[in-house]
């Protein structure tokens, strides 16, 4: 791409278990010949209606099937990508971009433990590693970008527990809330790290699995300065901060039908995009801002209403996307 990029795009697309047909992803799961073709075609479109620059994949249980969805697509053909490393039950993240990818790695360790007193919590790895990759949009710019899958809000039922029962059923939400909560706290341990004292701006990208006003996805974007602090420990905190684009996206206008996922009827935002205070156009030193975000969501359906249901082909995350304007440079740096 050229190097004088004044706007790119980012991009999160939850794949829906994107495997390779005739093998099996879950127990007694796997895509016949047909319905991986049709898979791929879908997602093609779907990127080639996105024309994201930059896409956070979750949900890829075999790199190859990433790179034969990434060949269905006219926007994204030939693009750099990199994938977490597979794993036999439980899909991975990746990315693609049409910016060079100039370095990652794949981060499964917890960066500190969940430690609370009385409460023992014996987590100390992602179940879906977080990959953090260096995107160098141009000479002057590199981003780092995270790719987030955080668990979700199933019950996570042990042997020997009913899934009907309502208090193993309250039993199992518990620990997948505590475990939403433990890799919360290690992207935000992560991310802390990257943006204090940090040149380059972040971006992360993924399905949080929550919604922008849960307190797991605050503990990864961390919180606003109360209005009355000094100017001097706001401007620490802003420096480690993330926007969600969907609030700035709110700021400007109406935008009635951003939602990512249904579920039992309800319409949640369960994916996101998020960058640090370089690309937020109300900080005067920044490198530009968030112009637009959509959500592609007319695929999904609300399976409370009627008989009909998505079909496994497609995804039942809507993609979100959001563009980034930079400054201009003034002639003197040209």
């Amino acid at each position: 791409m050229s190097e004088h990029v004044r706007e790119f795009t980012l991009g999160s697309f939850n794949l829906f278990n994107l495997a390779l047909p005739q093998r099996q992803y879950y127990p007694k799961r796997s895509y016949s010949e047909e319905s991986y073709q049709k898979k791929l075609q879908w997602i093609g479109e779907q990127l080639d209606f996105m024309k994201a620059d930059i896409v956070g994949f979750q949900e890829v249980f075999h790199h190859y099937a990433l790179k034969d969805a990434l060949q269905k697509s006219n926007y994204l053909q030939g693009a750099y990508q990199v994938v977490c490393a597979e794993r036999r039950t439980t899909p991975s993240v990746g990315l693609a971009s049409r910016f060079p990818i100039i370095g990652y790695e794949e981060i499964e360790d917890y960066p500190l433990q969940l430690d609370i007193e009385g409460l023992e919590i014996p987590l100390h790895t992602f179940k879906r590693p977080v990959l953090k990759a260096k995107v160098q949009v141009n000479p002057d710019l590199v981003l780092t970008v995270f790719v987030v899958h955080m668990k979700s809000k199933r019950p996570d039922i042990q042997e020997g527990e009913d899934p009907k029962d309502p208090i193993h059923r309250s039993l199992g939400k518990a620990r997948s809330l505590i475990r939403r909560t433990a890799e919360a706290l290690a992207i935000r341990k992560l991310l802390v790290d990257e943006l204090r004292n940090d040149a380059d701006p972040v971006v992360l990208l993924g399905d949080i699995n929550d919604t922008g006003q849960a307190v797991t996805s605050e503990i990864v974007t961390g919180e606003q300065p109360l209005r009355f602090f000094p100017r001097d420990v706001k401007r620490k905190l802003w420096d480690i901060l993330l926007y969600q684009v969907r609030d700035i996206q709110a700021r400007k206008s109406m935008y009635a039908s951003y939602y990512t996922h249904i579920h039992n009827g309800h319409h949640e935002v369960l994916d996101h995009i998020m960058v640090s205070q370089e690309m937020v156009f109300d900080n005067p030193k920044g490198i530009g801002g968030i112009s637009y975000a959509k959500v592609l969501n007319d695929h999904l359906v609300d399976e409370t209403l009627g008989e009909e249901k998505i079909p496994e082909w497609k995804s039942d995350h809507g993609q979100i996307i959001a563009k980034v304007e930079l400054h201009k440079q003034k002639k003197g740096d040209e």
